[in-house]
């Protein structure tokens, strides 16, 4: 007893009760969360190697249970002050992180964001974060479907840099500028000086439709083979009835043929998710896509017609408890070459079915 009391006289000392409260309440904004993904697939091509297709990035490995994603992430919030730091593991970092410095290629998240206004919801955040394109996110759980389009694979999933963020007081405009080191990466590529651009604006109506405008514009090669790239990214999102909603999307990209060439290769991708809650256990979903990238722009086939491929998956949810969820998919892709690898050969077609079971905290 004795030690408790002259424990609290020191903590009155040292720590008035003011200090001590606001240490208390700074604290307690802290929050801790993780994730994880684990997955099979089942490649009906069936790669010898175990490697699915190149231009995958998640869910790719072939007839054998891997963990896709595993996340743990310390966030805090105050009203000036936001912070967040996530490391991961998985076959999604393993492979998106490629490019990456050995130090670096476990971060999914470090960025610091100060609010600089008093009055107004204005924001600066810088560090790594996740991207401010496309529709879908490396976090299973909230994507409509279990695996992710072709858009969302060949488009940036995460990006380093700072931007200024201003969001309305009634909740119905975001609207953000950015300013990046390139085309999903953390580190620069060797040899690259040039610095990217962005912006976001994101318009919600009411609590039923959101529409998202996104772009990004650098160059993302060597500067001896400077090539500008234009994305832009037009997606909206429709919670149609209180069971059945929708994402319609359309990317479309420009990039030089060559260093000072007037000329452009194009690339572009439309898209159409769906979903239907059956009830609070049971859902459907699915997906029709199509991806032209006939100069091999993003992905580089080598073929005489490039990547031009349509695509459609169905996928069933099961939520095994409230934090628990059991997907099934079965996907089929079709293009106009022989892209996808058959055992040690290539063919037309690729179907392939993936199973996952998630769960977070």
């Amino acid at each position: 007893m004795k030690k408790y009391i002259v424990t609290g006289i020191l903590l009155g000392i040292f720590f008035p009760k003011a200090q001590i409260y606001d240490s208390v309440k700074q604290s307690s904004k802290i929050k801790f969360s993780a994730y994880a993904e684990l997955f099979y697939t089942y490649d009906f091509n069936e790669p010898s190697n175990h490697l699915r297709q190149n231009f995958f990035y998640s869910y790719n490995r072939h007839n054998e249970v891997n963990l896709n994603l595993g996340l743990i992430k310390a966030s805090y919030e105050n009203d000036r002050l936001r912070a967040n730091l996530a490391l991961m593991a998985g076959v999604y970092a393993q492979d998106n992180m490629a490019a990456e410095q050995n130090a670096l290629r476990y971060i999914n998240e470090a960025n610091i964001g100060i609010k600089i206004s008093k009055n107004k919801n204005l924001w600066i955040d810088a560090g790594i974060m996740p991207s401010h394109i496309g529709w879908e996110s490396a976090i299973g759980k909230d994507n409509m479907n279990l695996t992710r389009s072709l858009a969302a694979e060949n488009s940036p999933y995460f990006e380093t840099g700072a931007k200024i963020s201003y969001t309305s007081d009634n909740g119905k405009w975001f609207l953000s500028g950015l300013v990046v080191n390139g085309w999903q990466r953390i580190a620069k590529q060797e040899g690259n000086q040039s610095l990217s651009f962005g912006h976001q604006l994101t318009y919600k109506p009411n609590d039923k439709i959101t529409l998202n405008s996104s772009s990004f514009i650098g160059n993302d090669k060597h500067k001896d083979d400077k090539r500008m790239r234009y994305f832009h990214d037009l997606h909206g999102i429709f919670q149609l009835t209180k069971q059945f909603s929708t994402i319609v999307g359309f990317d479309i990209g420009a990039e030089q043929k060559a260093k000072e060439s007037e000329q452009y290769n194009i690339w572009y991708t439309p898209n159409v998710l769906m979903k239907y809650q059956l009830n609070d256990k049971w859902a459907l979903a699915g997906r029709l896509e199509y991806y032209n990238d006939k100069n091999g722009v993003v992905i580089n086939t080598q073929t005489p017609n490039g990547f031009q491929t349509f695509g459609y998956s169905v996928n069933v949810d099961y939520a095994v408890m409230k934090n628990v969820v059991f997907r099934t998919e079965a996907r089929s892709l079709t293009s106009k070459d022989a892209v996808f690898v058959h055992n040690d050969q290539m063919k037309q077609g690729n179907f392939f079915i993936t199973t996952s079971l998630a769960a977070w905290f």
